[in-house]
């Protein structure tokens, strides 16, 4: 099982390179709630998502052997752009492969960072071709998410709320493939293991739910979400049981409560965050889970990446 030290020591090797993101307070959503609530801007990130974290340690403690042959990945459109800017740094070459349906603002800026970039199928389909590729390349898979330096990167997110907010009782947090919420839920354990993660997925992609009600990752025939970022078809065999002993409460959110979030952030909160990223927002302005009863509450808000044309149908 991921340590606390481990994701200590991914903050010293990302740290000269990746600042910590902002706090922002969500003046209607404490209003609403009557305590503070605040916002992780995990969308001030390079790359516009907290996945260059993951990428940027993985990449730093990566082997010789690992890096030879290039690297592979799966991935929505976050963990590309991620891997995509770390591995630019070192020039190692970089294919990765995306369902059809990826948002084309990620697609274009993968590309731009220098990545072979594969339109193909869903997402099962899209992992079916990799591993192909893997074994004719030569490639390293690089997981998005099961991957334990990847999930140790994403846990210096929690690191960072402790310092920030001392008095969060709960923590929110979108669940895709569950590697951030490990890390974030692994971070706080130790250090406040009093206060709840809570993580929330897409009732279209409800992976972790669905690994959860079967006791262990179960693929879902069918993934369906406007939050591609969270549309991971099964989580890992290292996120599992990381989010089963360090996630407090899982929720879920249906695609109403979805937009409607995304136009709070856009015309409240003013950030300009991707459907995957107004998750945790949803939880709280449809009481999807129960809260503590005091102290101050952390959303997760993971990513900014989307063009206008994805933009415009929540506005």
């Amino acid at each position: 099982m991921l340590q606390l030290q481990q994701i200590q020591q991914a903050r010293t090797t990302i740290t000269p390179t990746l600042w910590p993101t902002p706090i922002i307070l969500d003046h209607l959503l404490s209003d609403r709630l009557g305590r503070r609530v605040w916002l992780k801007g995990e969308l001030f990130q390079r790359t516009g998502s907290f996945k260059s974290r993951g990428g940027l340690n993985w990449l730093r403690t990566a082997s010789a052997d690992e890096l030879a042959g290039g690297l592979g990945a799966v991935s929505a459109g976050n963990h590309a752009l991620g891997l995509a800017w770390a591995a630019q740094a070192v020039g190692v070459a970089v294919t990765i492969v995306m369902p059809d349906n990826a948002s084309p603002f990620k697609v274009e800026g993968t590309r731009r960072l220098g990545a072979e970039v594969i339109l193909h199928g869903d997402i099962n389909e899209a992992w079916a071709l990799m591993h192909r590729l893997v074994e004719q390349r030569g490639l390293t898979l690089v997981h998005p998410y099961d991957d334990e330096r990847i999930i140790a990167g994403q846990g210096t997110v929690g690191l960072e709320i402790l310092d920030q907010v001392p008095e969060a009782r709960a923590i929110v947090c979108p669940v895709g493939g569950g590697g951030l919420v490990s890390g974030v839920s692994v971070a706080v354990a130790t250090r406040q293991p009093s206060l709840e993660v809570i993580g929330v997925e897409p009732e279209g992609a409800a992976s972790m739910a669905h690994a959860w009600t079967h006791g262990a990752p179960t693929r879902l025939e069918r993934v369906d979400t406007c939050a591609k970022s969270l549309a991971a078809a099964i989580v890992g065999d290292f996120t599992y049981p990381l989010c089963r002993a360090g996630v407090t409460t899982l929720a879920r959110v249906d695609e109403t409560a979805i937009h409607r979030a995304m136009q709070h952030l856009l015309y409240h909160a003013k950030l300009m965050a991707e459907p995957g990223a107004a998750v945790g927002v949803a939880c709280l302005l449809e009481d999807a889970a129960a809260l503590p009863p005091t102290g101050d509450i952390v959303v997760v808000i993971t990513g900014g990446n989307l063009g206008r044309e994805e933009l415009g149908g929540f506005l």
